[in-house]
């Protein structure tokens, strides 16, 4: 019994080592799709974007990945620098060896990008920076695809909506307007291009600031000249970090226009629990009141939430989603990360975006292939976004006019 017990055991072994150093060993791992992205993670818009690509990659990885391939996201902060985009995108080039370049957000940042994105010339997939002399030094580059809109275009957009909101509402006034911007490359492009837009449709003037992003923070002179001139409409266009010094140093002032209107890119995350926030009217390309008649952006909202426990703040949130999906689907459909192949499959992209438009690429002015063509007119009604332009995405009706701060 034990010669036979120990016979057993010994042909057992030879065939548990005869297997281990058979062809039956684990296949080495699949390499991963890489995507690269430059985002300012000291922003919400950043922050949010970067987790919302992570959260999209997730998804597609646990449907089975692309092209039977994991997706990975390599995420560098630029830190809203001009210096640090460009070097980020340098290291994703050579050290971490991308397949595509995705992100980001600032104009100013992305005009320092540029060069070493023709450097590379690497499909290129972009969500954020509206300047127009971003798209006019990217002329002929056919490999670079921009989601966002340019500030001409949004302009344009924005003449649209107010127009069909002041016919449909006759008390709405939008003829005087009084432009505040940041001094940066956003800002005084933004202004720039919508001066010469409206010079034949609205009176307008405008000063610069220095942005509490980058160090500034004291709107309090241009305020006071803002409320002398008595606009129809006041804008102000930077960054998050400026929405809540806005508001409070036009309350201690007593300024509240008809019309109180903030453009940054991204709000902070508490804004519309301030009653700072009440009836201050925005631009935006998504509102988290869109859930409400999309289902994509329904499944966004619940997906973010879940996987963070915190709620999307910015549109830049649902960009980043999108902005994965999109090169995901494109490479699934090239069959190959082929450069000319993915290129041809990017211009073919039909995608359902959870900002509630399908997303297509056709040319703009200068480059060939510009995603969404405009921004949506919402307004923040108790605490929550409404979107009160486009009507066919409208959640409410406009509060008009922006209430004194006595009467709070």
């Amino acid at each position: 019994m034990k010669r036979n017990l120990v016979g057993i055991i010994s042909v057992l072994c030879a065939l548990l080592i005869a297997v281990a150093f058979s062809g039956c060993a684990a296949p080495p791992p699949v390499e991963p799709i890489k995507l690269g992205a430059v985002n300012p993670l000291g922003d919400i818009t950043g922050a949010q974007a970067s987790k919302a690509m992570q959260l999209a990659a997730k998804e597609i990885n646990d449907a089975g990945g692309v092209l039977g391939r994991p997706i990975e996201v390599i995420v560098i902060d630029s830190e809203l620098k001009p210096e640090k985009g460009a070097a980020a995108l340098d290291k994703l080039a050579t050290v971490d060896n991308v397949d595509v370049f995705i992100g980001g957000m600032s104009s100013g940042v992305h005009m320092g990008e540029i060069p070493t994105l023709k450097k590379y010339e690497k499909v290129t997939v972009w969500i954020g920076a509206a300047s127009h002399v971003c798209e006019e030094a990217l002329e002929g580059c056919d490999w670079y695809f921009h989601i966002h809109p340019w500030d001409y275009l949004q302009g344009e957009s924005y003449l649209e909506g107010w127009t069909a909101i002041s016919e449909q509402n006759p008390e709405v006034k939008i003829d005087n307007w009084f432009w505040t911007y940041e001094e940066g490359g956003f800002g005084t492009a933004s202004y720039a291009a919508s001066e010469e837009l409206y010079k034949d449709w609205i009176t307008m003037t405008g000063e610069s600031f220095k942005s509490a992003a980058l160090g500034g923070g004291d709107y309090s002179a241009l305020l006071e000249h803002a409320k002398d001139y008595n606009p129809d409409v006041f804008v102000w266009v930077g960054y998050g970090a400026d929405a809540l010094p806005i508001m409070e140093q036009a309350k201690a002032i007593g300024f509240a226009p008809p019309l109180f209107l903030g453009s940054p890119p991204g709000w902070p995350a508490d804004f519309g629990e301030s009653p700072l926030a009440e009836d201050v009217c925005l631009y935006g390309m998504w509102a988290p009141s869109i859930k409400e008649v999309s289902t994509v952006s329904k499944h966004f909202w619940d997906a973010y939430i879940a996987e963070y426990n915190e709620e999307p703040a910015t549109y830049f949130c649902p960009l980043g989603y999108t902005n994965v999906y999109i090169v995901a689907d494109a490479i699934e459909r090239a069959g190959t990360l082929d450069e000319d192949a993915l290129i041809a499959a990017l211009e073919e992209t039909e995608y359902a975006s959870p900002m509630g438009e399908v997303v297509t690429f056709s040319p703009s002015n200068i480059i060939k292939h510009q995603g969404v063509r405009g921004q949506k007119i919402l307004q923040w009604q108790n605490g929550e976004q409404q979107v009160l332009w486009p009507f066919e995405f409208a959640t409410a009706e406009i509060a008009y006019p922006f209430p004194s701060w006595e009467g709070r």
